[in-house]
């Protein structure tokens, strides 16, 4: 999409501190951090949120989640991490582009919300 702030973050029009990036994804850190770690991972394909998962776009966000191990290791997240995505404006989901944040760094809170 032309006008989606991460899809130009993605193909690099718009800069960012991008730690992870491959062919399918790429990782950059938030620009409002809500833990020591706080990075974001998006698909380089446009998919609007995990409401749009599909048998087709399945083995993306299967690549995804090895991209989160691996940058959660290389971050030193030993201790544990969290991994949230965002469904929807009522669930505080401010880019309409699927993406997951890593927390980390610090001990969470037990309760979510």
């Amino acid at each position: 999409m032309s006008d989606c702030l991460f899809c130009k973050i993605a193909a690099g029009d718009i800069p960012s501190a991008k730690v992870y990036e491959d062919e399918l994804c790429c990782a950059f850190r938030d620009i409002a951090p809500q833990a020591p770690t706080h990075i974001l991972v998006v698909p380089k394909e446009h998919i609007g949120s995990c409401a749009e998962i599909t048998d087709a776009n399945a083995a993306l966000v299967g690549h995804i989640f090895t991209v989160i191990a691996k940058i959660a290791a290389e971050e030193g997240l030993t201790g544990g991490y969290r991994v949230i995505s965002n469904v929807g404006a009522d669930a505080g989901q401010s880019v309409p582009h699927l993406h997951f944040h890593i927390l980390g760094g610090k001990r969470m809170p037990d309760q979510m919300v």
